[in-house]
């Protein structure tokens, strides 16, 4: 059983939240927060990013940096930016992109829960990038970003859903990026009460995006457990931030590679190799989309290519080994181009699906990349499979958009 709690949100007042709202930490780097925060006091980058309020090249794990941090969240609050809610509720929080809506739930989920395994993950972790998000939230004693669930579609749920968004929203924006952004508060009782049944009876909740903010946010939770000798299990810190989607909403792009040279290679050689285990059609100078699970595109001297993997080539039962990821990871970068871990060459760079295939075309015909490869979107069933099943996909497999907002919420720890 899923075990969650309505929560007393913290959260900016109507007129003040696009001032506060941003792109979450991860997604920008420190030069580009600072242009978005530039004349904007009120910006949440100062919390998240707080290294835009030193000089650019300040080390951003610095002790200062962190003292920062807690010091603009305090300051945040005493000027009424950030204001904490009487009651615990939960919230509705949905985004528009490309003219469809998700509605999630905003919810503070179990630590035991992640302990145990009931909310499943799909990707691997690294402990120093689960540090400097553990340092955040252990400093400011809450979770200043939520993180991004999926959970099995409920009818009850969505009726939920439908009966509270038939009100005006609290919140309701347009991003500078296009994105739509709408958020509701659920006061009433007896929903609040079916919300947390209904979550207890379900199995498992997933992880869409942000394990490593997951893991942090947790593991501070697990930490502070151990370090009280009254724990009782009932402490807010028992619960950390999540917005979590029915399952169908939710929808991965692709997540794309680019090359910088062929092994070594002729363009003709490599074409050749491919061969071995692809169908392999040119499509001409204009952009070809895979068409399908297990259709890949190929981009490379100036024209696009369809690759189709020959029988035999992938195993239709081993729930990692029939991932277009894999079957290209194996059979293309590894077994043709020497490219062993995805993780760490040098050689080789991912592109999230929002840019387009137009980028990878323009990396290539810039001469950065020797050949960029665009693969198929996994799906919502084929991750919560994978989750199921305690398997791990392979890096830079899943891209969500549109991200989740930060500012529209916080979650204090106390």
């Amino acid at each position: 059983m899923a075990k969650i709690k309505p929560f007393k949100g913290i959260r900016p007042p109507r007129e003040l939240v696009t001032k506060v709202a941003s792109r979450p930490y991860d997604v920008l780097n420190s030069d580009e927060a600072r242009a978005e925060a530039e004349g904007n006091p009120m910006s949440l980058y100062h919390i998240i990013k707080p290294e835009i309020d030193f000089s650019p090249g300040t080390d951003e794990h610095s002790p200062e940096v962190y003292d920062k941090a807690v010091a603009n969240y305090k300051a945040f609050q005493e000027n009424g930016w950030l204001i904490q809610d009487a009651d615990e509720q939960y919230y509705i929080y949905a985004q528009t992109m490309d003219g469809r809506t998700q509605y999630g739930f905003v919810i503070a989920a179990s630590v035991e829960d992640y302990m145990q395994q009931r909310i499943k993950k799909h990707e691997l972790t690294r402990r120093d990038k689960e540090e400097d998000r553990m340092k955040h939230v252990r400093i400011n004693n809450a979770n200043i970003e939520p993180v991004f669930f999926a959970f099995p579609d409920n009818d009850t749920l969505q009726n939920i859903i439908k009966d509270v968004t038939s009100s005006p929203a609290e919140y309701d924006f347009t991003a500078p990026d296009g994105f739509g952004h709408h958020f509701w508060v659920i006061k009433d009782k007896t929903q609040i009460a079916t919300i947390t049944a209904e979550f207890a009876g379900m199995p498992a909740l997933y992880i869409a995006d942000g394990h490593h903010r997951t893991a942090a946010a947790a593991l501070v939770g697990n930490e502070k457990a151990q370090n009280n000798p009254n724990h009782t299990g009932e402490e807010e810190y028992n619960y950390f931030l999540a917005v979590a989607f029915p399952a169908s909403q939710l929808r991965i792009i692709d997540y794309n590679r680019v090359v910088r040279d062929l092994n070594g290679l002729t363009v003709d050689e490599f074409l050749t190799a491919l061969k071995k285990d692809f169908t392999v059609t040119e499509m001409g100078e204009d952009i070809y989309t895979p068409a399908h699970l297990h259709n890949f595109s190929l981009y490379i001297d100036g024209k696009w290519y369809s690759l189709t993997p020959l029988e035999g080539r992938y195993n239709d039962s081993d729930p990692i080994g029939v991932l277009d990821v894999t079957i290209s990871s194996d059979l293309i970068l590894r077994d043709i181009l020497g490219i062993t871990d995805l993780r760490s060459d040098k050689r080789i760079d991912f592109v999230g699906g929002i840019r387009g295939l137009g980028e990878l075309k323009r990396r290539v015909d810039s001469g950065e990349m020797a050949l960029a490869l665009a693969l198929y979107p996994v799906s919502m069933k084929q991750l919560m499979d994978i989750a199921d099943t305690g398997n791990i996909m392979p890096p830079k497999t899943t891209w969500f958009e549109p991200k989740l907002r930060s500012g529209l919420i916080i979650h204090a720890l106390e």
